[in-house]
């Protein structure tokens, strides 16, 4: 079968998906544990708790998703109609999850435990059959790794959205930056940003094409015979895909650690002397985020350009990446309080390195697949990234959790000068974890096989792929 090379405009369009989920995501790991703490009125070690006892309901719900999405049979295809069934309850289930009822304090807690349950629930709707969408608009592996720069890169556009809006659009429309202000300023803020979301859904839905569908012959039709818990076997079976989900569950311990704390960082750790609209901490943290989410996009894009422009292999691109967040992240649990400016500068460059890494773990995914293909003769794409969505979702929940209860046993209070013990551990909930985090995946990548030109070097024979 001849290369299917995509247009311009079908890689953006596949981008904005990724956008639109970037709302949620970044909502969550950069503004939720704050919200629930410091605006909502619970505890951190509670809102920790949540945050683990939820994602747990996804070891339930992915699975089933990624199974139903590859089964799923339509005129549009068997993915792209996910995004168009599940983008009005995705945007409504956002902005609902940051409402503040007029209730008891338990009570709040159970609305915060099914709001936040619901809103994962339509992320995975919607976020399982956008991932396995990429390995059915073209079978060429270096365009599909390039879709998931084009992926990331709109991804981070989403959080730079979410980052530089979100905390100024609560406070205005709040009327203010008491909680209780912002208690009615957020959801009407989020509600702006997931109608974003949703248009860019209908924008990927109706502007990409499902094409190919690995290991499924002409004879079959092109329906899968295959049952779901022979799937799941073949697929832990696979060991390549086994590397790849832990180290996405490890670097998402550190993507959920960092995030969640990352306005506590900036609001009590980091100390400014700037005055009028940057001395206004909502605006502050609007700049220090955003332009965090700015050099995320730079990361995208200089690992596009060395993987698919000068050709290196992403396996390498994602090693050099992991060595160089090491020094920024460590120079941070050294540099004073004072010096906003250069803890800002090794953030941006702590993020540049890992948004360089994170597209092209997400674009070895369907190597596995084709692995899993021809060394077991099975693989099932979005039961795949199903799995891989799982380790993503439960590694942000335990950096989550660990960071509410890190935050609760140094002592943390909200909406308080903090005490040195609940400031160091803000700086090491912060700062140390990118550190552990970006060895163990080294190590983790040590054992990954399917290297550039993995497919030639092994000599196996390339799975049937059928044109739609």
């Amino acid at each position: 079968m001849s290369k299917q090379s995509l247009s311009l405009r079908e890689k953006f369009a596949y981008g904005l998906g990724d956008m639109a989920s970037n709302i949620v995501y970044q909502a969550v790991i950069n503004v939720l544990m704050y919200f629930y703490t410091d605006v909502y009125g619970i505890e951190a070690a509670a809102a920790g708790t949540l945050m683990i006892v939820v994602r747990l309901f996804d070891a339930i719900t992915d699975p089933i998703m990624g199974a139903v999405a590859d089964r799923t049979r339509t005129r549009w295809g068997r993915y792209r109609p996910w995004l168009m069934w599940g983008a009005i309850p995705y945007g409504v289930l956002a902005a609902a999850a940051f409402i503040t009822p007029d209730v008891s304090v338990g009570a709040k807690l159970v609305y915060a435990y099914i709001t936040y349950a619901l809103l994962m629930t339509a992320y995975t709707v919607v976020n399982i059959p956008y991932s396995a969408l990429a390995g059915t608009l073209t079978p060429d592996q270096d365009e599909r790794s390039g879709l998931q720069s084009w992926r990331f890169g709109m991804a981070m556009v989403g959080g730079f959205l979410v980052t530089v809006s979100i905390w100024p659009l609560s406070r205005l429309l709040g009327g203010g930056g008491r909680p209780q202000d912002l208690q009615l300023g957020f959801p009407f803020a989020v509600g702006l940003l997931a109608l974003v979301g949703v248009v860019a859904l209908f924008g990927c839905f109706a502007w990409t094409r499902e094409r190919t569908y690995p290991g499924e012959s002409e004879v079959n039709g092109g329906s899968r015979k295959v049952g779901v818990g022979e799937d799941l076997r073949a697929m832990f079976r696979n060991r390549q895909w086994v590397i790849i989900s832990l180290a996405m569950f490890v670097i998402q311990i550190r993507g959920g650690l960092q995030g969640n704390v990352k306005p506590y960082f900036i609001k009590y750790y980091i100390q400014h002397d700037l005055t009028g609209v940057w001395g206004v901490t909502e605006n502050f943290m609007a700049l220090y985020m955003g332009l965090t989410m700015l050099a995320g996009v730079a990361g995208v894009v200089v690992a596009n350009r060395l993987f698919q422009g000068l050709g290196w292999c992403k396996v390498a691109v994602m090693k050099a990446a992991l060595i160089g967040s090491l020094v920024p992240n460590g120079l941070l649990l050294l540099v004073p309080r004072p010096w906003w400016e250069v803890s800002l500068l090794l953030i941006m460059l702590g993020n540049f390195c890992h948004m360089m890494f994170l597209p092209l773990l997400f674009a070895s995914v369907p190597d596995t697949v084709d692995y899993g293909l021809r060394t077991l003769g099975k693989g099932a794409l979005a039961l795949y990234f199903a799995g891989q969505l799982f380790a993503l979702k439960m590694g942000i929940s335990v950096g989550g959790g660990l960071s509410g209860r890190i935050l609760g046993m140094f002592g943390y209070r909200p909406n308080v000068e903090q005490t040195e013990g609940s400031l160091l551990g803000i700086k090491i909930a912060f700062a140390g974890a990118p550190l552990a985090a970006a060895l163990l995946v080294f190590v983790l990548l040590q054992f990954y096989r399917l290297k550039k030109g993995w497919d030639r070097d092994l000599a196996l024979p390339r799975p049937a792929v059928v044109p739609r």
